[in-house]
């Protein structure tokens, strides 16, 4: 039996919750992501046309409760709607295997950004 349990992740997290800040984000950087994450709210789908790196992703709900991870997902590609995600956070490549994210996990983040603390 699996135990879930709390995760902090390491780094800050950037809170893109309107349109404007989603779109922005996911085109944004050019390199890979670095120490840092995206979280986009709401939202329970990817289409990833112009994130140029491969990625981790993890859904979750409105609690901050892992819904589902996908480890290495690569430019491109869709990842279709997952059932009661209200987020999707955007994380660098392997960092779902390094803090052992798992379904039913609850996570905690710092947010960059000032309307969120």
């Amino acid at each position: 039996m699996v135990i879930s349990k709390t995760i902090l992740l390491p780094f800050h997290i950037k809170c893109a919750d309107t349109f404007w800040t989603r779109f922005k984000g996911r085109v944004g950087p050019k390199g890979p992501l670095v120490d840092k994450g995206l979280l986009l709210t709401p939202c329970n789908s990817l289409r990833m046309f112009f994130i140029r790196h491969p990625i981790d992703v993890i859904f979750l709900n409105k609690s901050n409760r892992v819904i589902k991870t996908i480890s290495y997902r690569r430019p491109w590609r869709v990842i279709p709607p997952v059932k009661n995600a209200e987020a999707t956070l955007i994380l660098p490549l392997g960092t779902v295997k390094k803090e052992k994210v798992r379904v039913d996990d609850t996570l905690q983040f710092n947010f960059s950004n000032h309307n969120k603390t």
